[in-house]
């Protein structure tokens, strides 16, 4: 009875929510720990809007990817459009952060 099953929807945690766990491990205060993930993020989001990568060990790779223009085709009226080139981000996740996931989880 596939068609029956509720989805159940993950949870979705807050900038602020990591900020707090950034507090309860480095002990540092608020403002501080704000201006850490900040920075971070800020430094991820330079490094990726000028086309480089980042890897981080045992976590993951975002990787910035080229995608060429393409026909496409507006469902609504079926006219023809040109989508234009464009870049796309994209993550895979390390090894470890793929087998830690699937820890314990049930199969079926």
């Amino acid at each position: 009875m596939a068609g029956t099953e509720k989805k159940q929807r993950a949870r979705t945690v807050t900038k602020a929510e990591v900020v707090e766990r950034v507090r309860q491990v480095t002990g540092f205060g608020w403002t501080e720990s704000g201006d850490l993930l900040e920075a971070v993020l800020d430094s991820m989001k330079e490094t990726l809007e000028a086309g480089e990568n980042i890897k981080i060990s045992g976590f993951g790779s975002f990787m910035v990817r080229s995608k060429s223009p393409r026909r496409g085709r507006n469902p609504q009226t079926t006219a023809s459009i040109v989508i234009p080139k464009r870049r796309v981000l994209t993550f895979k996740p390390s090894q470890v952060l793929r087998q830690s996931l699937n820890t314990g989880r049930s199969e079926g």
